[in-house]
């Protein structure tokens, strides 16, 4: 175990509870930041990368792609990850429902709430609702992310 680069104490499956928040910090979604995404992504949607034709469409400025949305809930974003570093089996599933629509100058707010706990005989799931809020506080995305952590002991068979 290498610890000197824990951030914080270690947890285990068994140390989490329902309702417990990580929150990321807020990143305001700029014309750089699409761009890195667009060249990440190989997404060549004029909606993403031509003010022009976003402006004869509607939209006030570049539009996010969902996905764009979504990595803004990237749980190594915030403090979570750090605290399962020796637990950490796998990130699981996920899942995301893109509710209203981001635009470059938008400013996220990212929180990662524990909303289920399922037990296994060594591990454990752990199931966080992720939730994306803009600067006036409109739920923008929401989803489901799964990870699988070892128990700190084994529950007897």
């Amino acid at each position: 175990m290498h610890t000197r680069h824990q951030l914080c104490e270690q947890r285990f499956f068994e140390d989490f509870q329902i309702g417990e928040r990580f929150l990321s910090p807020s990143r305001t979604m700029t014309e750089a930041l699409f761009a890195a995404f667009q060249l990440a992504s190989g997404d060549n949607h004029p909606s993403h990368y031509d003010i022009e034709y976003c402006r004869a469409h509607g939209a006030p400025h570049l539009l996010a792609h969902g996905f764009q949305v979504l990595i803004q809930t990237a749980a190594g974003a915030g403090m979570f990850p750090h605290m399962v570093e020796d637990s950490m089996k796998g990130f699981i599933e996920q899942s995301s429902r893109f509710l209203k629509p981001v635009h470059v100058g938008d400013t996220l707010y990212c929180t990662l709430e524990v909303t289920g706990l399922t037990a296994g005989r060594t591990t454990g799931v752990i199931t966080l609702e992720s939730m994306v809020r803009n600067q006036s506080d409109v739920l923008v995305m929401d989803g489901v992310q799964k990870y699988l952590l070892k128990r700190r002991t084994p529950a007897s068979a």
